[in-house]
């Protein structure tokens, strides 16, 4: 018989919960920091982006207290509903949702609360893929559950495409990781990387021409590529044939697949991607260059950053902040922010924050009886891990400008929230896995 707890913290993991509150409190500051407006200076004024925000954080407190309320097995038991009204929640934001600069994500409640149903979506779908996951008979190596595992997340990444909201969409591919803890070949990370890999590099080559040595003769690079890859598919062949005598259909068929891919990157380049986003891509391979157009948000960002130096220029001091020179900088661009005021030294501890975190997520889920409950607390790692680090990256130029938010420190009620129930149901379940028999 379970006993009964003394309080609805208890046996719950209080660094991840002390974490969370620290990260959240962080983000307000510095929130407060990149809307600062000397006319409206008290940190509690909701007029302004910094005491919204104080309002999601205490709403954020009330979730996190309602889960930990919860009945722990619903989440495990009803994962597919909770998917299931997260998933038409996406589909019903293309028909009634509210289009803000091109999108249609949000839905407006009242004229004041906004809200992004694809925000919500990510804990539906680490619900679902670890129900999937964890049932009797399903294996990751099996095709048939992988093909299960990649319809579940297919759906919502479908239906947040056609909002459109790339960022968003490609925070599914981070489940990748937790296909390949519950087995999956390691094979699969290498051949998306070498997808990316060939992404890239056919649209560097794709506007030059490479010269032929001893010749005149100048031949597009994309054909180049292909040449080369049929060059090293041929070595390859002839080095390892004598190890495996089913190297040569293998190699072949890598060879057509890979070929044909560099062949419709244009296509899918120029026909699939929006002009704003083929234009940050291309501005981040040094394609082109318009610091004051396409490339101005990070260029901004990058200076602001710099400027911080070591130890920042102090807590409202930031030139590049105080003059609003980076757009979307309580949002998408609030580690500049950081990076601007608090300098090296700040964004240091940010990051080894964050860090700090997702090992706890990673230590935690390993320690779990219950497959559910590790499966999902790897959800929960990848999908913070790809937030965090593609955020930080895109503000220093890492990465295209693809709009998603630092978990726990950007403004926005929505991220927030969604990023207070992704965590905390986690948290509900490790506190009752004394309980867990299997």
């Amino acid at each position: 018989m379970q006993r009964s707890k003394r309080h609805i913290f208890e046996d719950a993991d209080w660094v991840l919960i002390l974490l969370f509150l620290l990260l959240a409190i962080m983000g307000w500051i510095n929130i407060y920091a990149a809307s600062y407006n000397e006319e409206h200076q008290s940190i509690f004024d909701f007029s302004m982006n910094y005491g919204k925000q104080m309002i999601w954080i205490v709403a954020s407190l009330v979730l996190a207290s309602v889960i930990m309320l919860t009945d722990v097995r619903i989440y495990e038991q009803f994962g597919y509903v909770i998917y299931g009204i997260t998933s038409f929640l996406l589909l019903l934001v293309l028909v009634a949702g509210t289009e803000i600069k091109g999108a249609r994500s949000w839905f407006t409640i009242g004229g004041v609360l906004s809200l992004q149903p694809s925000e919500f979506a990510k804990f539906g779908t680490a619900l679902a893929v670890s129900k999937y996951l964890s049932s009797l008979n399903v294996k990751i190596t099996d095709l048939q559950s992988r093909l299960t595992t990649i319809l579940l997340l297919a759906i919502p990444g479908v239906l947040i495409t056609l909002q459109p909201d790339p960022g968003s969409t490609l925070v599914y591919v981070s489940f990748v990781f937790v296909m390949y803890r519950e087995g999956m070949s390691g094979n699969v990370l290498l051949l998306g990387l070498i997808t990316a890999v060939l992404f890239i590099v056919t649209l560097i080559l794709k506007q030059t021409s490479v010269g032929i040595p001893f010749t005149d003769f100048e031949m597009n690079g994309k054909f180049m590529l292909v040449l080369t890859i049929l060059i090293i598919t041929g070595v390859a062949w002839f080095v390892m044939k004598s190890y495996n005598k089913k190297i040569w259909s293998t190699l072949l068929i890598g060879a057509i697949v890979s070929i044909g891919f560099v062949m419709s990157v244009d296509y899918v380049f120029d026909n699939v991607f929006k002009d704003r986003h083929r234009n940050r891509i291309n501005e981040l391979l040094g394609i082109i260059s318009d610091p004051t157009g396409t490339g101005y948000n990070q260029h901004q960002s990058k200076i602001a950053i710099g400027s911080g130096g070591f130890s920042g220029k102090g807590f409202l001091q930031g030139t590049q902040t105080k003059f609003d020179f980076v757009p979307e900088q309580s949002t998408d661009f609030i580690f500049c922010t950081v990076g601007e005021e608090w300098g090296f030294i700040g964004s240091f501890l940010v990051i080894f924050l964050f860090v700090f975190l997702l090992v706890r997520i990673i230590f935690i889920a390993e320690r779990q009886r219950s497959k559910f409950s590790r499966i999902y607390g790897y959800s929960v790692a990848s999908i913070l891990f790809f937030h965090f680090t593609i955020n930080v990256a895109m503000t220093i130029g890492l990465a295209p400008v693809i709009g998603i938010p630092l978990p726990f420190f950007s403004y926005g009620g929505s991220s927030l929230w969604g990023f207070t129930i992704l965590l905390f149901i986690f948290i509900k379940l490790d506190s009752e896995r004394k309980y867990v028999l299997h």
